[in-house]
């Protein structure tokens, strides 16, 4: 282990937008400390999208698969195509896809004023909640078990 003789031979900055080698460093030190308590983490990404016959994207999921869990980072679906199955379909396929990674559970955060309802319709249920997140909203957090026979099918509604 190494001792900091002088801390004036040292500078923090704040960056904006770091150099992503910058950033790698940071990410791989903490990797090499995390293998010394637990597996590796297996990091995947997970992305879905609901495209036009010309390419063009009316909705996502953004997510990644690690340590046995699923996390859903985004889910979105263009305004003029909600309440038509699709994020129903995208939960779906984002867990089977997690579950034949290896995954036995998901979590996922909604805004008070997003999907909350949605989510505890696919099976989610609330394990925490940050208020005023922003001010006059909360930011909440949800989890699912991916066993399985807890995956509901999707409905045609």
């Amino acid at each position: 282990m190494s001792t900091i003789s002088s801390p004036q031979a040292f500078s923090i900055s704040l960056e904006d937008d770091p150099l992503p080698s910058d950033v790698s460093v940071v990410r791989q030190a903490l990797q090499v400390y995390n293998l010394l308590y637990a597996p590796a983490d297996n990091y995947r990404p997970l992305h879905i999208f609901l495209r036009t016959p010309n390419r063009t994207i009316l909705g996502g999921l953004l997510g990644a698969t690690y340590w046995g869990w699923l996390h859903v980072n985004i889910l979105w679906i263009d305004e003029s195509l909600r309440h038509q199955g699709y994020g129903k379909q995208f939960l779906h396929l984002a867990e089977q896809e997690a579950i034949r990674r290896g995954c036995h559970a998901a979590y996922l955060d909604t805004m008070s004023f997003q999907a909350l309802a949605f989510y505890e319709g696919a099976g989610y249920s609330v394990y925490g909640v940050l208020k005023d997140f922003p001010l006059g909203h909360s930011r909440i957090y949800l989890q699912k078990s991916l066993r399985e026979t807890d995956v509901p099918l999707p409905s045609k509604s």
